[in-house]
């Protein structure tokens, strides 16, 4: 496949198409048509340009280009996931640089599906990329199968393997805090609540600061506009006491805002709304949503580039890299 084959089924320019591929502009194109023009690079096994004349040489000498596999612990489906979509492309964006491409992906949720399972049996890939927290055993096959692997993710592991991280327990703790600071109690919780570490940190600052927990204005949902918005009606349903919301992440927050508008309250001088990840949309919502700013690309990019420094024997030793975050503060919190 080609820059021109990529333009003609997405029905955009060459130059926009490269521009894409080869990270030169993220303004090039909506994030949803980055998106599509990746997802159609990867089915057809896009190989850039810049590689070309090595990648003939290699074939040349019979030795396969260099891949690298991405598998999604925590989404079945990463492309419609922002937090997952964005650090997918950041990662096949710094490979392609390195003369890798991601040759496929698959979701943990589809390990038990005879053709996922034949595919990570007889994978032709160099190295793995762990997307999202997933629990030893999954790690434990996905070593046996891949060998060279790598986790990204907001869950520090407690394993011997290479790591990039931005830290999800202060984030979440920084978040509550700063709700806690503009006089809030009554702190909602929207978002998955077991062996989350968001929740845990939601509970843990929360006791910290010497207020109760309430159990009615906690809900169990997954990370969804959908779940956010139901869960926070549920949740305003059953109790008026809340003047506060920390959700999982964005989109979770954006259903909630809907939710929160819908029952007759206004943001923020009714209730306020605080999340993670910072994507995009975040700026775009009305009120604007005030979010932990996590760096998705740069997270994509150092697990490419730690990802082939193992692949290449560059290190032998497990790395473990923790990444900074801060607060976009906007018009969501008072």
């Amino acid at each position: 496949m080609t820059l021109k084959d990529i333009a003609k089924e997405v029905g955009v320019s060459i130059s926009t198409v490269s521009r894409i591929i080869n990270g030169n502009s993220s303004n090039a194109a909506s994030k949803e048509m980055q998106d599509k023009i990746w997802s159609i690079a990867r089915a057809g096994g896009y190989v850039p340009n810049t590689s070309a004349q090595a990648l003939k040489q290699k074939n040349r000498e019979n030795v396969p280009h260099h891949s690298i596999a991405c598998v999604y612990a925590r989404a079945q489906d990463a492309q419609n996931d922002a937090f997952f979509s964005t650090l997918t492309r950041s990662i096949e964006q710094e490979a392609l640089k390195e003369g890798y491409i991601v040759k496929y992906s698959f979701s943990t949720f589809d390990i038990h599906n005879p053709a996922t399972q034949n595919q990570i049996i007889n994978n032709e890939v160099d190295g793995a990329a762990i997307l999202g927290r997933c629990d030893k055993e999954t790690l434990k096959f996905m070593k046996k199968h891949f060998h060279k692997i790598i986790y990204v993710g907001l869950n520090p592991l407690d394993a011997e393997y290479d790591q990039v991280i931005c830290d999800g327990n202060a984030v979440a703790s920084d978040a509550v805090s700063h709700l806690i600071s503009q006089g809030h109690t009554q702190i909602g919780y929207i978002g998955e609540t077991k062996n989350e570490i968001r929740y845990e940190a939601y509970c843990n600052t929360l006791k910290k600061n010497h207020i109760n927990f309430n159990k009615n204005i906690v809900t169990n949902v997954s990370g969804s506009s959908e779940a956010g918005y139901q869960g926070a009606k549920r949740i305003l349903e059953r109790s008026s006491d809340v003047t506060a919301f920390f959700c999982m992440n964005d989109i979770t927050a954006i259903g909630a805002i809907r939710a929160i508008h819908e029952c007759g309250y206004r943001i923020p001088d009714d209730i306020s709304v605080i999340s993670m990840d910072d994507i995009e949309i975040a700026q775009y919502v009305s009120p604007m949503l005030t979010t932990m700013h996590i760096p998705i690309e740069e997270m994509g990019k150092m697990t490419a580039k730690i990802l082939i420094d193992r692949i290449r024997n560059g290190h032998t030793l497990p790395l473990k890299m923790s990444l900074p975050y801060y607060m976009a503060k906007r018009e969501s919190c008072k």
